[in-house]
């Protein structure tokens, strides 16, 4: 069964049961990470996916809490003897500097290192981002305070769509990549830095016509609670929503 894994679900400040923000796509052929927060390598373990499954990284955008573990990844796959070639997506913001970083770790002298492939995508609306058997990936540029992709999935196996918006304030661009999807995840970080409230998630739900809202990148217990979070964005949205947690998983099948 195909499904999606939050690996962390914080916002820029992790705190005790919840990391920083990036997810996993787990199908029956393989694995697809979305942004590579934390060390990947122990979180892939505790969801119970073995690295060696990974294809694919989706960068949203080049801040810290969404490319911390970058270079651990690469290194810690290469270390565990890794072969099989590895695809990095991002726009040329993201793509230029996450080969930066590397460049900095002098990772073209690690010996044998498997083939790592990066691909630029443009800022443009619904443009491809990869295909399989299994998985259509679609992005759209959102509105930061740096260039960020949101991302659309289409599953093939149970024609179940998730829209994931990344960090973004509240923008057409999101609702027309969660358009009649079965679930959007959204932002709720609040108004600063080009940011969302979790009401302004709800709405943006609403207007795309999707079945569930599940609310991710949100503040610590101590800034504000997670029953105000869900129920500002129940006032605006109708349907099913959800607070992502660590290691919560959505199954990519219909009702």
């Amino acid at each position: 069964m195909a499904k999606l894994i939050f690996l962390g679900t914080a916002s820029a400040v992790a705190y005790q049961g919840h990391e920083n923000t990036f997810l996993v796509l787990k199908g029956e052929e393989s694995s697809i990470l979305v942004d590579c927060s934390s060390r990947p390598v122990i979180r892939l373990k505790n969801a119970g996916i073995d690295h060696n499954d990974l294809s694919d990284l989706i960068i949203t955008h080049f801040h810290p809490d969404h490319v911390s573990g970058l270079a651990t990844l690469i290194m810690d796959m290469w270390i565990l003897g890794r072969e099989k070639e590895f695809h990095i997506h991002g726009c040329e913001h993201a793509i230029t500097r996450a080969i930066k970083m590397m460049d900095l770790f002098g990772w073209q002298d690690w010996t044998d290192i498997y083939p790592v492939r990066f691909h630029t995508l443009p800022l443009e609306e619904l443009a491809p981002v990869l295909e399989n058997s299994e998985f259509k990936i679609l992005s759209s540029p959102v509105k930061h305070m740096i260039p960020t992709l949101g991302i659309r999935v289409e599953y093939r196996g149970g024609e179940f769509v998730v829209a994931y918006s990344s960090d973004t304030s509240p923008v057409p661009e999101t609702v027309k990549l969660a358009a009649d999807a079965d679930v959007l995840i959204h932002e709720a970080s609040g108004t600063s830095f080009h940011h969302s409230t979790a009401s302004q998630a709800g709405e943006i739900a609403s207007q795309a016509g999707v079945k569930a809202l599940y609310l991710i990148h949100y503040p610590p217990e101590e800034m504000i609670s997670p029953e105000s979070t869900l129920g500002d964005a129940k006032k605006t949205f109708p349907g099913k929503v959800f607070l992502a947690e660590d290691f919560m998983e959505i199954e990519l099948e219909g009702e």
